[in-house]
């Protein structure tokens, strides 16, 4: 069960619901990110359709994201809403759970190697992490991509952060977003072929200068040539892209040749 720091939600928040109890005027759900706290959903907040049947919207033991609309301390009661969850909203939150299930089994595995709970996992060095990046999976996808130097403004001990950086390594894989594209390069006269070949070469050791990035030329055979660059994050990627073909054209164009680029 995945942690969060507050013990109740906020109104506007999304959280995940699991249904307990379906009845006609409504649904009972228990929100797992806040200790299983119970929820309602009301029939006018199931879908912004007519309701015919409540159970074609919404059923016992189901997962899904809600809207919370009031919070009610005192009453320990939380009025949730489903229809007012977009499909984006749906997909942030579901996205968000499924990293933070990641980040909770690591911590986990701290917590059995440390002789302790998770809980104190948690306060010893999970809420600082969050405190730093944002999200504690953020973090850990930073220290598997770098080294325990990323957790220097974590509230930890050298001991612990080396431990979860160590983890981290082991078992996050980093993502990566991989952009291609396909240059059709023409330069006229006898030196054609050794003007293609410097900017090619100028080209790929740009590419080359991003340590985390892979960048790759190779021919699909005269005039096209395929220009890969695999990163991971999709905007560097972009970047890099852009440099590449940027100084690859700038060569081919002094050389008076032509150059054009189509995306994959």
């Amino acid at each position: 069960m995945v942690q969060k720091r507050a013990d109740w939600p906020n109104p506007d928040n999304y959280a995940i619901a699991v249904a307990s109890k379906v009845a006609p005027y409504g649904a009972y759900v228990h929100l797992p990110e806040y200790g299983n706290k119970e929820g309602f959903i009301h029939i006018s907040e199931i879908s912004s359709t007519w309701v015919r049947n409540i159970r074609n919207h919404i059923h016992e033991n189901q997962r899904v994201v809600v809207k919370v609309l009031k919070v009610d301390e005192e009453k320990m009661h939380i009025d949730c809403s489903l229809r007012r969850v977009s499909s984006e909203s749906k997909r942030v939150k579901n996205n968000e759970w499924k990293r933070a299930q990641k980040a909770e089994k690591l911590l986990e595995l701290v917590a059995k190697e440390n002789g302790i709970t998770l809980e104190q996992v948690y306060e010893k060095i999970g809420w600082s992490i969050e405190d730093v990046f944002g999200e504690i999976y953020t973090g850990l996808e930073k220290a598997a991509d770098g080294d325990v130097e990323v957790f220097e403004e974590v509230q930890a001990t050298k001991k612990l952060k080396k431990q979860v950086a160590d983890l981290a390594k082991q078992r996050i894989e980093i993502p990566f977003v991989e952009i291609d594209g396909e240059m059709t390069i023409l330069v006229p006269g006898t030196e054609g072929i050794e003007v293609i070949k410097k900017a090619l070469i100028e080209g790929l050791a740009k590419g080359k200068s991003h340590e985390k990035s892979t960048t790759e030329i190779y021919t699909l055979g005269s005039p096209r040539y395929k220009l890969r660059i695999v990163s991971p994050d999709y905007k560097e990627a972009e970047e890099i892209l852009s440099d590449v073909y940027g100084l690859i054209s700038k060569q081919i164009e002094k050389g008076s040749g032509t150059i054009n680029f189509m995306r994959k």
